[in-house]
């Protein structure tokens, strides 16, 4: 089982030339770091509505991982 929460919303992007390429943002749930996976590939063209949704879907992430160091305290490790 992975220590990193992943963004459901994120579910439908894909990039946008069609090579099939998603892109994940998660949360580790033991150390509050966040990780932006681009999955397949080293790139990922996105429209600009995906965009908004992947900054949006950041943005939750960090949120989240500031309140898991809140109360856990600061971790600098970014081991699973």
């Amino acid at each position: 089982m992975s220590a990193f929460a992943s963004d459901l919303g994120l579910d439908g992007i894909r990039d946008a030339a069609g090579h099939g390429t998603e892109v994940d943002v998660a949360v580790h749930l033991h150390n509050g770091t966040v990780r932006l996976s681009i999955l397949s590939a080293q790139e990922i063209l996105l429209t600009a509505d995906d965009a908004d949704q992947v900054a949006q879907a950041l943005q939750r992430a960090a949120e989240q991982a500031r309140g898991i160091t809140a109360t856990r305290g600061p971790d600098r490790s970014t081991s699973t």
